[in-house]
């Protein structure tokens, strides 16, 4: 198992990377979509149903953002490892970064 995560370091880290990336930009994009759609207004007099609507609509972005706090973390984490890699190894480094921006698109 050690040498298969040593032979494969390379595409393992870049599947890892280039999964977290999709995952932070489809949620990003559900953010977008759901921000758009809610219209700030104010309620009159004891509008119960807009009231539960916004409450529940509330609740989904709220949720979306704790879904996509994890993601955020986790693509820092790789940000700053491939600054590190850039430190330690820069060829391996420049080699990475050529693969993920040109070979996984």
């Amino acid at each position: 198992m050690k040498e298969f995560i040593a032979k494969y370091q390379k595409a393992i880290v870049g599947t890892g990377a280039v999964a977290v990336l999709l995952i932070c930009y489809f949620q990003q994009k559900e953010l977008a979509k759901l921000r758009s759609e809610k219209k700030i207004e104010v309620l009159g007099g004891g509008d119960i149903a807009k009231a539960e609507t916004i409450d529940s609509l509330q609740n989904l972005v709220d949720s979306l953002d704790a879904e996509n706090y994890p993601c955020q973390i986790e693509l820092n984490r790789h940000k700053i490892a491939y600054e590190i890699f850039m430190k330690r190894n820069p060829n391996a480094a420049k080699q990475y970064g050529t693969i993920i921006s040109e070979e996984t698109e």
